[in-house]
């Protein structure tokens, strides 16, 4: 096969890509994993995967994509749906900007193209929170058309298997990456090929300790020959993180509390929480009770019921040191009257984050 050093994609011959080709569907038949969305060639079910294994893994997926399609088992389905809902039954995916974003696409597709998914990968590309790998997978999948389905996994591979060491996040790297895997595409088997490829990645040719001994690549894989697997693929750019201090109050009123939606345009917009109180620093429980910003939301003569140990939330590119407070009131200040005042034995039906839902669990409710 590709046996010479840091393989040039001019230099790939026919018989060997059929070979390729050959072997990698060879082992996707005897390795794959049965998944719900692998039997279907619904565009939109594909696409639900798709967006829901962008940032989980499929393990912990699996019951979100069950449920979900259960609650809205078709386009229109979704597109008739309150984003609460959505969101709600997105619930612990994280990253809500997708379930914002679909909602958007679904209405689209349902204005524009009268419900039915679109089928060309320009029409797919164009729809909101849709990149070129989903398009292409949703082509692929549902449509059999000849686009190279390029995630992580795939990366990994392409980047071990043919020595590629330019930076897989620059332009260079990610223009060579579509090179090789559209030269290696199965047009014949696109989708399966596309399958067959990020399969390998999370199964056999994983980020850290991958089977090399038992891979039927390794005696043409040029990091495996080189000893160079672990160092690939390479990332120019590192992720700065950023770190924020969130101060719960979870404020009791008889058997009510206080929620408010997050309007805002960053993490977990749409998603209630309890009143927040964030800072630039770690405080003090004792400063956090002086400041005017909890005896705003508090009054000044509450009672401090509960106070949660700190929980370190980690994001992508942040991270974020949040504690709560719980406290009994007697009297609704004016702030509270901006807040949406619910009992306590519904909150279930708000649809929160993952942090909250923690704090939740803490609390007892």
């Amino acid at each position: 096969m590709f046996t010479h050093k840091h393989t040039n994609i001019k230099m790939l011959k026919i018989n060997q890509i059929d070979s390729f080709q050959r072997i990698l569907l060879h082992w996707y038949d005897t390795h794959k994993r049965e998944l719900p969305w692998r039997e279907s060639n619904d565009p939109y079910i594909i696409w639900v995967s798709e967006i829901i294994l962008q940032q989980t893994q499929v393990v912990q997926g699996l019951e979100y994509f069950y449920r979900f399609t259960k609650q809205f088992p078709t386009v229109n389905a979704l597109a008739n749906a309150n984003i609460d809902i959505v969101l709600r039954y997105w619930q612990g995916l994280g990253y809500y900007s997708r379930a914002h974003n679909m909602l958007h696409a679904a209405k689209e597709i349902a204005e524009k193209y009268n419900g039915q998914f679109p089928s060309t990968y320009e029409e797919i590309r164009k729809l909101k929170g849709i990149g070129d790998y989903t398009a292409a997978a949703i082509c692929s999948f549902a449509y059999n058309l000849p686009y190279p389905a390029i995630d992580g996994n795939v990366y990994r591979f392409t980047t071990r298997y043919f020595g590629i060491h330019t930076p897989i996040d620059s332009t260079i790297g990610k223009k060579d990456i579509a090179e090789f895997s559209m030269r290696l595409l199965n047009k014949k088997y696109p989708g399966k090929h596309n399958q067959a490829m990020m399969e390998f990645g999370a199964l056999q040719c994983t980020p850290h300790n991958p089977n090399c001994d038992n891979c039927p690549f390794k005696k043409s894989c040029i990091a495996h020959i080189e000893h160079t697997v672990e160092l690939l693929p390479i990332k120019e750019k590192k992720t700065k993180i950023h770190n924020r201090f969130f101060y719960y109050i979870c404020i009791c009123n008889n058997e009510h509390t206080y929620l408010k939606k997050r309007s805002n345009n960053e993490i977990w917009k749409g998603l209630f929480e309890f009143p927040v109180i964030e800072t630039q620093e770690k405080i003090s429980t004792k400063d956090l009770l002086l400041s005017t910003d909890f005896t705003h939301l508090t009054g000044k003569n509450c009672s401090i019921i509960k106070e949660l140990p700190e929980i370190k939330h980690v994001l992508s590119h942040q991270h974020i040191f949040a504690q709560c407070i719980c406290v009994d009131i007697n009297k609704e200040t004016d702030t509270l009257k901006s807040y949406q005042k619910i009992l306590i034995s519904d909150i279930e039906n708000f649809a929160v984050s993952r942090l909250t839902e923690k704090f939740l669990e803490k609390i007892g409710w």
